[in-house]
């Protein structure tokens, strides 16, 4: 074996023998989990629960940043110039993957960031005020198209998830909308119960104000109705062929050391099985959906190609 090879091995090993000590002293501070969306919303309460559970796992504080706005991008842009230590994760939504096809970025969201587990997905639906005259999804379909551009729906950002699938289903039926974008969940129910609004297309943050009689679930958008609205039919069963569950997990600055990205997947792995987190997911019809750090990784590049084949179709890429 040549002398390069050797050097190369014992720098291999070396490199390894201190991550591993790295990690059997890790954490030695609170860790910083920064959440997309704002503050009372279906994603920073279930991400507070999980944080909670990681927590008493790793015998350290995971402290939740709300980071909301862009889109949801913002915490996966903080980890671009975030210390590699294993003391920063950020939620990483589906529109992440959309960045670069949409904004000028200088960095790769498949290749600059660490992936290390899934967590869950959203369940998402439309929703309009309980007395609305829209009381079905072909009263909404009818009094757009008698009303161009006049039916107004809100999201939780432009570029989202709900966004998109709303402009592709107004493609598909020739409708034009009128699109208001909100930082968050939050702030979108606020706009629509006090009438600011006709629609809101959500996660299933809407289900509080639904049970209370001031919203109606028009269409929801999972692969099978959601149990808690069996009235409200999916996209699939309205002739639209569209399923959107937009699943979303954790990630970490890209040179974060293996051993510490084991570390963190551990530690939320059992966060993730542990009851409190399954019952506050299902309060939003959400459900537990892991991947593992490889299992993230493939799925990210998977999904990178897919979403630009989405934007190029409703013609909402970046100007070259």
């Amino acid at each position: 074996m040549q002398r390069r090879q050797l050097v190369q091995l014992a720098g291999a090993a070396m490199a390894s023998a201190a991550f591993g000590a790295q990690a059997q002293s890790f954490p030695s501070r609170p860790i910083k989990l920064i959440v997309a969306f704002p503050a009372g919303g279906p994603t920073d309460i279930t991400m507070r629960v999980l944080a909670e559970n990681a927590a008493k796992i790793l015998g350290q504080s995971v402290i939740v940043e709300n980071k909301p706005g862009a889109g949801g991008t913002l915490p996966a842009q903080a980890l671009q110039t975030a210390t590699p230590d294993g003391y920063t994760l950020a939620q990483i939504p589906l529109g992440v993957f959309r960045l670069p096809y949409t904004t000028k970025i200088n960095w790769d969201p498949v290749k600059d960031i660490r992936y290390v587990l899934n967590v869950t997905g959203y369940a998402f639906g439309l929703v309009v005020p309980a007395d609305s005259p829209l009381k079905s999804w072909t009263h909404f379909v009818g009094w757009a198209k008698a009303n161009p551009g006049k039916l107004s729906y809100g999201s939780t950002g432009t570029l989202t998830s709900p966004h998109l699938t709303m402009e592709l289903i107004a493609q598909k039926l020739g409708l034009e909308l009128l699109h208001i974008p909100y930082k968050g969940s939050a702030d979108l129910m606020q706009a629509i119960a006090g009438g600011h609004i006709m629609s809101a297309a959500d996660s299933t943050g809407f289900a509080p104000l639904v049970e209370a009689g001031k919203l109606r679930v028009i269409n929801t958008w999972g692969e099978q109705r959601l149990p808690k609205f069996p009235d409200a039919p999916t996209l699939k069963e309205l002739g639209l062929g569209l399923v959107q569950n937009s699943p979303f997990g954790l990630g970490a600055p890209r040179d974060t050391p293996p051993a510490l990205v084991q570390h963190l997947h551990d530690a939320f792995k059992q966060a993730m099985e542990q009851e409190n987190y399954k019952a506050a997911l299902a309060r939003y019809d959400m459900v537990p959906m892991y991947m593992s750090s490889a299992g993230y990784s493939k799925f990210a590049q998977e999904t990178f190609l897919r979403e630009k084949a989405l934007v190029d179709k409703l013609g909402l890429g970046k100007a070259p």
